[in-house]
């Protein structure tokens, strides 16, 4: 595919999201992934945000830990290639820090790879807030099930006394006396 129609070709949704990682409880991307999806190279990329580094606070951009960095790899299949192309720990851009790429790497490119990535942030933001709003209402049917748990068995113990009640009413057990003296059948 020549470079011209790659770059008038929207991305997908799913090649995005698949380039969206969790770390230190955060969705991140990667440099390296940004650098493809822009068209620059990584070096390029970096370059530009350490020339504007006020622009990229920690919660903006962060590098990752050697351990963070290991635990990465460990956990995403890499060809050998890739693995010896990775000198270097990779920035971590959250999507604050996304957003602010758009303002110092200035092609078109960027700029509309920027809009779709913003758009897949958004749509898992949403999902995140469904997915929370559906943990919250089956909570509270939970908790009402239970609170009704507990009505449903003291009710039972009441009622259960009731027909006890009842049944003594209806059918008293005599206690057994002890007979004294000559019966005639």
């Amino acid at each position: 595919m020549s470079q011209s129609l790659t770059s008038i070709m929207p991305l997908s949704l799913e090649h995005i999201e698949a380039q969206i990682y969790v770390i230190r409880d955060k969705r991140i991307m990667l440099d390296r992934d940004l650098a493809l999806l822009y068209g620059v190279e990584t070096k390029h990329l970096k370059r530009q945000v350490r020339r504007n580094q006020n622009r990229f606070p920690s919660d903006f951009m962060f590098e990752l830990t050697n351990e963070e960095f290991a635990y990465w790899r460990s956990q995403n299949v890499t060809s050998n290639a890739d693995k010896m192309g990775l000198r270097y720990t990779p920035y971590a851009f959250t999507e604050n820090g996304i957003a602010m790429l758009s303002s110092v790497l200035t092609s078109q490119k960027a700029i509309q790879v920027n809009i779709q990535i913003m758009r897949v942030f958004t749509i898992l933001r949403k999902q995140a807030l469904t997915q929370l709003e559906l943990l919250k209402r089956l909570d509270e049917i939970d908790q009402l099930l239970l609170n009704q748990n507990q009505v449903n068995a003291r009710n039972e113990a009441h009622i259960n006394l009731i027909f006890d009640t009842i049944k003594q009413i209806i059918d008293p057990e005599l206690p057994t006396k002890k007979q004294y003296g000559f019966i005639a059948d």
